[in-house]
């Protein structure tokens, strides 16, 4: 026998061992489409679960708010209305600023910035979930933002008075600072907005873009490398501490596989989005120095915020932040 397959039949005799056990179903709602680079790592996840555990534990994913609507899916895990699901972390912004700080335009724009980010803030977010009844599993990055204009945007007054596409807080002050008017919509959304005039601009991934086909609603998309948001994925505790251990440990195992896969997908996802959105008949440019100066501006007027709002633990966490990519 060889040695390699002793692990994988060691761990199918431990769930075969306890197959007297009722399976274990949870239903996992996501608001991203099925064709988000970070839902098809999620869909991923569900079905490693499915396979570590022999079957014991199956995970049904509910994408697109096809179950919950996404500003419910939290308090649903919190309630045990479902037992896990995934959301856009700085939508948590308003509970507390920690969640927010890699949506700050700037702060932390590309994918080293945004690891270290995470290294020097994951402990902060776990037990601050932790506190609401919540287990983080795993935490992983949006592609850069990208803007998106139906005309040319080269400085800050071309967006006076324009609607821009926001999403949470954070996006919402960032469009009233650019001079914008705040209109929330949802992902799934997107198309029908544009389309319709309820929105004008947006940030969002390069990948968004592709799979909402952003070429038959819009025309402009600059690459401002902005910020590299993450989504943030967790279980209800009372939900994972009713498992046995052989259960939460590949929950654990695959969670920590589903994080790496995540990132690795997303960069690669950032690499190739834009280039499929010009092969598909979009402007692709950089901004202008004067735009990019404007941006930067009101990133730092958002990072004085956020410390303000954040107080010493906020420092500590940027200071850390700092130290690491020096």
């Amino acid at each position: 026998m060889s040695v390699r397959l002793i692990p994988a039949i060691a761990a199918a005799t431990v769930f075969a061992s306890a197959s007297a056990v009722a399976q274990v179903k949870w239903d996992f709602p996501t608001p991203y489409a099925d064709r988000e680079v970070l839902t098809k790592n999620t869909v991923q996840f569900a079905e490693d679960v499915r396979r570590a555990t022999n079957g014991q534990l199956v995970i049904t994913m509910h994408t697109a708010q096809s179950l919950i609507k996404n500003p419910e899916i939290k308090r649903a895990v919190q309630t045990g209305q479902v037992q896990i699901g995934e959301i856009f972390k700085p939508n948590m912004g308003p509970e507390d600023p920690v969640f927010e700080l890699d949506a700050i335009p700037f702060f932390a724009p590309g994918y080293k910035e945004a690891r270290a980010l995470l290294e020097v803030s994951r402990e902060a977010i776990s037990q601050r979930m932790l506190k609401q009844g919540l287990r983080v599993l795993y935490m992983c990055p949006w592609p850069s933002q990208a803007f998106y204009s139906k005309k040319p945007i080269n400085s800050l007054a071309d967006l006076k008075g324009t609607k821009m596409r926001t999403y949470n807080a954070q996006t919402a002050r960032l469009a009233q600072l650019m001079g914008a008017i705040p209109t929330t919509v949802q992902a799934t959304e997107i198309p029908q907005a544009f389309t319709s005039g309820i929105i004008d601009t947006m940030f969002t991934a390069a990948g968004t873009g592709v799979t909402t086909k952003a070429w038959d609603y819009t025309r402009y998309v600059y690459d401002t490398q902005a910020w590299v948001p993450k989504n943030i994925a967790f279980v209800n505790e009372k939900a994972f501490q009713a498992l046995s251990e052989p259960l939460k440990k590949a929950v654990l195992e695959q969670a920590a596989i589903a994080e790496k896969r995540g990132w690795d997908m997303s960069e690669a996802e950032n690499i190739a989005g834009p280039k499929q959105l010009v092969q598909n008949g979009m402007t692709l440019g950089p901004i202008t120095p004067q735009f990019s100066a404007e941006l930067k501006k009101i990133g730092e007027q958002m990072l004085e915020d956020w410390l303000k709002k954040a107080g010493p633990e906020g420092k500590k966490i940027t200071d850390a932040y700092y130290t690491l990519i020096k």
